[in-house]
């Protein structure tokens, strides 16, 4: 079934995430960050922050902390057995911190498909502001198969 191209230009409801410098130091593990900026405060302000920085991809897990975060694809009957991750890029316009409430906005950019109908993009992008100032920019794609393609 084809992904319903009337979700093009429409705006997801926004949500607010707390950066917190647990979660901070605990992502900065988990990739294998060595920079103590991350996670030492001692650190980060030496290197003139005024707390732990957010570490680059970081906003990607607190756009997921969404109250739903699956929604969009309940709300585009995708059968989630066939989505797959297809890109996901990130334009940065200035620096996060611990402490920060940061909003997410998103808006699906486009839906379209490719040979034959067996894959379906969907392109969202989600502006990340810290009290109206942009902070970065996301985009990402999902590939959605399509098994019943070219039967």
């Amino acid at each position: 079934m084809a992904l319903d191209t009337s979700f093009i230009g429409k705006q997801l409801p926004a949500h607010n995430a707390d950066v917190e410098r647990g979660q901070l130091r605990f992502f900065a593990k988990a990739i294998g960050e060595t920079d103590p900026v991350y996670c030492d405060l001692e650190a980060a302000k030496a290197a003139g922050h005024r707390d732990l920085p957010v570490p680059p991809t970081f906003l990607f897990c607190l756009d997921m902390e969404k109250p739903d975060p699956f929604a969009l694809i309940r709300d585009l009957d995708i059968d989630i057995r066939y989505v797959l991750h297809g890109e996901q890029g990130f334009t940065y316009h200035a620096m996060a911190y611990a402490g920060d409430t940061l909003t997410f906005t998103s808006t699906i950019e486009d839906i379209y498909s490719k040979k034959g109908g067996a894959l379906e993009f969907l392109v969202r992008r989600t502006e990340v502001s810290r009290d109206g100032e942009l902070i970065a920019e996301l985009h990402n794609s999902l590939v959605v198969r399509n098994p019943e393609a070219g039967k």
